[in-house]
């Protein structure tokens, strides 16, 4: 699989106004994620490192209790196990890395 269209891949709802589809590799997984005004992915953790990139949107995130609004090509880093959340203060198009794979999204593929 060197070449996939996002566009072609499953999405899969993982909270009301988040809905995602996903590469994975032996090594990460990548999240395409449309996030919709209003959307509230609430706090949660995960052993996986996470980057967290805006393509188009604001997003307020909060990690580990510190909350700023990520907008067009702004990126967060979020440390495995820290706590996090977000809002869509618009609709938003983002992409997520996770470093190891996500196993419970790739369940999701299966």
């Amino acid at each position: 699989m060197p070449f996939v269209d996002n566009k072609d891949l499953p999405s899969h709802e993982l909270v009301k106004g988040f809905n995602a589809r996903f590469v994975h590799t032996d090594e990460l997984t990548v999240a395409y994620v449309d996030a919709s005004k209003g959307g509230i992915l609430p706090e949660h953790h995960h052993i996986n490192q996470q980057v967290t990139n805006v393509l188009e949107g604001e997003l307020e995130m909060t990690v580990e209790g510190k909350t700023t609004i990520l907008k067009n090509g702004m990126v967060a880093v979020i440390p495995p196990n820290a706590k996090h959340s977000a809002v869509a203060l618009t609709d938003c198009k983002i992409i997520d890395v996770f470093q190891p794979v996500r196993e419970d999204y790739r369940k999701l593929d299966e």
